[in-house]
Order: C-alpha cells, then structure tokens, then sequence
C-alpha cells in the first residue's frame, strides 16, 4: 500500500489538550451527522462529487472567463493557479503529514453517503483546500466575482462533513491551506491593483454628476457595444456619439468644442487621437477600453465603464506623460511605444494581406516574410556612427517584463523614455529571440536598452516606416523624439 492511502496510525502517547481537542471534533462530527439539514440532501452531496479532481472550479473558472472582462480573466486564472498550488501542496505534505483515518460512516445517514468514499487520509481536506484556494485566488484579483464564487466553495467545504467523509477541523485546516495557497500566489504574481501606478501627480478635473458635461467618441469598428452600454447607465447625462472609424478624428473635433471633458472608446489608436484632441483644447480625458489590447487604459487600471463613471462623477484624475516625435513635416505624439524596425514592417505586412486571408493567418505570413528578408529594415546614425538595427523601441514610460516581451507601466509619469535596440546581424529571428528572451539579469549581446527623456536619431533612410500606438507613417532624415512630462489630464478611479 502506497504511503498516500496507508491508513496506519501510531498509537500517540497521552496530551491532555490534544486528547480534548481531538474529543471535541469527533463530537462536532457526531453533532452534524445526527442534525437534519433542510434541502441539503439532494443538493450537497453532488456538489461534493462534482469538485473532484477540481471538476467544479475548471467549469467556474470557465464561465467568468466567458465575461470576457480582462479582470475576470485574471481572476479565473489567479483562481485556477492558487488551486493547483494548494492541490500539490495537499498531495505531497499534507496527506502524508498527518495520516488521520477517515471517520466512521455509522452516524451518517445512509442517504448522505458519498458512492464511491475516499481511501486516502482524512487531514486536511483536500476538497476545502481546493475550494478555499479557487475562491480566494478569484477574490483577490476580483472581489466582486469573488463575493459570487464564496457562497459555492463554502457549501463544497461544508459537504465533506455532510456527507460523512471528514472530521471539522480537517476542512478547517484545509480552507486554511488553500487561503494560504491564494496569498503566496498573490505574493508571486501580484494582482493589477498591487502593481498599479501610483495616484500621482492627482489633477483637478471636474467632477461630473450623472455624466453632464461628458461627450464620449466611440469607434464603432471596435465592438465595443456591451461597455457603452455599461457607461451610459453609470453615467446617464453624457452625451455618446458612436462612428466609423473615419470619422473618429472630425467627431472628436466637434465634441472637444462643446464638452467640458472628452471621453473615447475604442483602440489605442482612436484614443491616441483622443489625447491630440484632449491637449489641443485642454480638456481632461476619460478613456473606456473598446479595442483588443488597450494598453493605456488597463496600465491607468481604467478597465470598464464602472470604474471609469465612478472617476468622471467623482472627479478623480491624474496627470501622464505623453511621448512626441517629429521628423522633417511628421511629427505625432504617443501614449504607449513607438518602433522603428520590423516591427513597423510586420505591422505594413500584415495589413497587406489580413483581408484576404483573415488576421491570425496574415500575423504568421507577415512575421515570416519580414524575418526571412536579408536586408535590415533600419540603418540609423547614433553618435556619429551608422548602426544596422532590426528594431528600435521606444516606450512612454518604462515597461516591466512580464515574460518575453515588455509588459506593463507601473508609472505613467516617471518622465522617462524607454529605449530598447536590436542590432543588425545575420540572423534576424535568432537576434530577435534572444533579445526577448534577455532579463534584467542576463543581456542579450542583440539586445540594448536605455531610460532617456531625449532621443535623436539622423541618418533614416527615406520611407523608413515608423509605427506609433497602433499607427503606421514613414519618417526620413533626422527624427527626435521626447517627453512631455505630465501634460495630459486623464481620469482615472483612486484608491
């Protein structure tokens, strides 16, 4: 017999307090077998059939995903990461620590009985522990899809008694172990709002009851029907003009002339032309996440229309950085990167050819064509010397990695650029891969990287493609590119 459901127990020698704590749970267990719980029977013991092999919580885990927020995804995931730490945690300690026998089934009515009983040992209860780690896992990231989860993973816990298959104080030390298992994620991948940027510098921008004085551009071509949905029933007296993707900059023209704050949703790209609008008429800006990415609005934890309507009525704001470039008559400003490279030709390339073939198939096509070309997509002039380079990154704001590739801000206004290169070489994927791939600790001999506020660039080579937020345009010649620091007003929900 394996050590996992050997049910040996040495005889322990007399401890008082032991010996009564011991006495107390088998009387709690005696207790909650002869107590007639009302409309548990049909229900409990199912419920505790279905969480085994963690059943219940990959379904749960499923459908909060199906919200499809952003913070419900994360907090699906961050569930399903605490259970499986606290599942092998479980497995490989606790079960083979404490090698308790299962209680006797006699008190148990016959119904409540479990088809197929457990051989393993009683202490802890690894389906407490798995319930306690997937609703806390899920609160921490989401306290709201956590206050809905609670409710399931106490009845699970509370079934293990029900049915007869563990003591109270085993699923009181498991529900213990799995919270336990929720925190150390939390301590390993810390939550959004741990990581968020901080309040500062706080703006004065008006606030906004019910939404009167707002006049919000939504791009219709980015779906974003279910959050202006959200957004006009927190704030019911703004004013939202949805249109075509070609009209966003008139729409966002004539809006700025009438408003006493301009609102966007969609993309980075309409809200990058959003924040022109917004600084030409010095108007504070409220952004409502409606593109895929949406980088500036999930790195300003602006993630639906509750969190933004609560900032608008509330007049909560912040001042960011904004990022400016200009080469020759092109100039531009960005909120999250600007590249020069191949990514810009990736970008050009996939553009090319998604109508015909669909997006995913024409990602794949343009990243093969643009690595497989033997010329270098960039020759730039640094310090009087011309360097070939595969890409040049430049962040508003410094990026941390979480991953292969730059991840987030946790400062919109820390009055840096961030300058990452790739140089040139004779083997553009592996050059690139090993860039990605390089940490803050190890370097990458491809792979540089910089915090300036300034950057100037001569010697572009005439129609070097530059892409910005989400845009594409050419550049030529000499090209600078700096901070504005603090310069636009946004809002954004304060702790």
């Amino acid at each position: 017999m394996s050590p996992d459901v050997d049910l040996t127990v040495l005889k322990p020698g007399r401890h008082a307090l032991r010996d009564r704590l011991l006495a107390l749970d088998c009387r709690l267990f005696e207790r909650a077998a002869a107590r007639n719980w009302p409309l548990a029977e049909p229900v409990l013991p199912r419920l505790s059939r279905s969480a085994d092999h963690g059943v219940l919580w990959f379904a749960t885990a499923a459908a909060v995903a199906a919200s499809r927020t952003p913070r419900a995804r994360r907090a699906a995931v961050r569930g399903l990461a605490s259970l499986a730490l606290a599942s092998l945690t479980i497995n490989t300690l606790g079960k083979r620590s404490v090698r308790r026998p299962r209680p006797l089934l006699a008190p148990v009515p016959a119904a409540r009985h479990l088809k197929r009983q457990p051989i393993t040992t009683s202490f802890p209860s690894g389906h407490a522990a798995s319930a306690a780690a997937f609703a806390a896992g899920v609160a921490l990231e989401s306290p709201a899809w956590g206050a809905v989860v609670a409710p399931v993973a106490f009845s699970v816990a509370m079934s293990r008694v029900y049915t007869g298959v563990h003591f109270p104080s085993d699923v009181l030390a498991g529900a213990a172990l799995g919270a336990g298992a929720a925190f150390a994620v939390r301590r390993l991948v810390p939550t959004r709002v741990q990581t968020g940027p901080p309040p500062r510098p706080r703006a004065e921008a008006p606030a906004l009851p019910g939404g009167a004085g707002l006049v919000v551009v939504a791009n219709r071509a980015s779906g974003s029907a279910d959050r202006i949905r959200v957004l006009r029933h927190e704030l019911p007296e703004a004013e939202l003009v949805e249109c075509e993707p070609q009209d966003v900059e008139a729409e966002l023209a004539k809006a700025a002339t009438r408003a006493r704050a301009l609102g966007v949703c969609g993309g980075d790209g309409t809200v990058n032309a959003a924040a022109r609008t917004a600084l030409r008429h010095g108007l504070p800006l409220a952004v409502l996440p409606g593109g895929t990415l949406n980088h500036f609005a999930y790195d300003l934890s602006v993630e639906d229309g509750r969190g933004l309507g609560r900032a608008v009525r509330e007049g909560e704001a912040v001042r960011v950085d904004v990022g400016r470039f200009s080469s020759g008559d092109r100039s531009g400003i960005f909120l999250n990167t600007l590249s020069l490279g191949v990514y810009p030709e990736l970008v050009r390339e996939r553009e090319h050819w998604a109508h015909r073939i669909g997006g995913w198939p024409a990602e794949v096509l343009a990243a093969l064509r643009v690595l497989r070309t033997d010329r270098h997509p960039l020759r730039v002039e640094l310090r009087g010397e011309t360097h070939p380079l595969w890409l040049l990154f430049v962040g508003n704001g410094v990026y941390h990695r979480m991953g292969l590739t730059p991840g987030r801000r946790t400062d919109l206004a820390d009055g840096q650029l961030d300058v990452r290169v790739v140089h040139g070489g004779r083997h553009p994927a592996l050059g690139l891969l090993s860039a990605a791939l390089a940490s803050p600790l190890t370097r990458s001999p491809a792979h540089a990287e910089a915090r300036v506020r300034r950057l100037r660039l001569t010697g572009v080579a005439a129609g070097t493609p530059l892409a910005y937020d989400g845009e594409v345009t050419e550049v030529a010649g000499e090209m600078t590119v700096e901070k504005l620091p603090a310069a636009l007003t946004v809002y954004r929900p304060l702790p």
